[in-house]
């Protein structure tokens, strides 16, 4: 069978790298296309090289943009690489104006469509992620479920047919990556780190970086939170942190850096007392790592991370975010397997047979 992957941004590469492995593994030919919706070096590259994903075939470098401008460049472009390649199935991971654009290019000329993490919801309309999810879920030919919780929502929206439950390719990549990171990685010698000692976080959602006050508010929390915080800035975050124009917000407790690589991530992950993020795969990591995890939005798609008490919903609250990360009695038991066995992406693979 031949598979046009499409990726794009971060979180993608990492999900995408175990089933990449185990396409290639059972025969398949896959064809990886990379619509360069994020492209520095430390966003983009550095992941290729430290998850053995193979070259892309095609790099499409369409950068930054609006949502329309960006979404729009990657459909016209994707739709001629489906034309050329001509795949039995296209395969589309997450939530990034690259799914979309990848889902819509292959609806609109006839290839079968599958969504690896279908059935995530927020129930936050404002979020383009969420639309995203939404629409490629209604286009798909093959669903991909992480959890029962999407496999449900799912079922909510009137989508039964060709859903299937298989577990999370994120947990697939960090049983794989984990112990190799553990190995390679200096990063916390490197930044005189002590394990537990600090807390990580990130912040690149919208709601966080184009709203002055909410990202004013997290920063404050986190200068009154007072111990060491390692902070891998994203390019866009930055920009919006310089533009506040607060010199306290270069106190001595923050760390800025940029953003590191894969391996790097895993270690400081694994290592750290608390996580503090916005993002929707750092909430699984932490929770694959058994670390505490604060989520800087106003809610989660992955409700079962806060159901079993290993995450708390705290938004842009600064006072929230100060009481819960000083104070709270996180549990003792190992959180319970919600995200499968680790296997995600062979089981994934086995049901290609369905489209071919």
């Amino acid at each position: 069978m031949k598979v046009v992957t499409v990726v794009g941004a971060r979180p993608q590469f990492i999900k995408a790298a175990p089933v990449s492995k185990a396409l290639r593994e059972t025969g398949h030919q896959e064809f990886l296309v990379h619509t360069g919706q994020h492209y520095d070096y430390e966003m983009s590259q550095i992941f290729f090289e430290e998850l053995h994903i193979p070259k892309p075939d095609v790099n499409l470098e369409i950068g930054s943009g609006s949502h329309g401008r960006q979404t729009g460049r990657m459909l016209i472009h994707l739709e001629e690489v489906m034309q050329q390649q001509k795949p039995d199935l296209v395969l589309v991971y997450g939530d990034t104006n690259s799914t979309l654009a990848g889902a819509l290019a292959a609806v609109k000329l006839h290839l079968p469509l599958a969504h690896v993490e279908a059935g995530l919801r927020s129930f936050n309309r404002r979020m383009p992620e969420e639309h995203n999810r939404v629409l490629t879920d209604h286009c798909a030919d093959l669903l991909f479920c992480p959890t029962q919780t999407a496999t449900d929502n799912l079922s909510r929206e009137g989508i039964t047919q060709n859903v299937h439950l298989v577990g999370d390719t994120m947990y697939d990549a960090v049983l794989q990556f984990a112990p190799i990171a553990n190995r390679r990685s200096t990063i916390l010698s490197d930044m005189n780190l002590k394990p537990k000692d600090y807390s990580l976080a990130t912040v690149h959602r919208p709601y966080n970086t184009d709203i002055p006050e909410n990202l004013r508010n997290i920063l404050t929390a986190f200068l009154e939170i007072g111990e060491p915080i390692i902070f891998p800035v994203h390019p866009r975050t930055r920009k919006h942190i310089e533009a506040l124009n607060v010199p306290t917000f270069q106190h001595a407790n923050i760390q800025f850096i940029d953003p590191v690589g894969y391996l790097d991530m895993l270690v400081l992950e694994q290592h750290a007392r608390l996580i503090l993020t916005d993002s929707g795969g750092m909430q699984k990591e932490a929770y694959f790592f058994e670390v505490p995890c604060l989520t800087l939005r106003p809610e989660t798609e992955w409700v079962e991370t806060v159901e079993a008490g290993w995450n708390i919903v705290v938004g842009a609250n600064q006072s929230r975010i100060i009481e819960v990360a000083g104070s709270y009695v996180w549990p003792e038991d190992t959180p319970p397997p919600i995200f499968g066995d680790g296997q995600a992406s062979y089981a994934i693979v086995r049901h290609f047979a369905q489209c071919h």
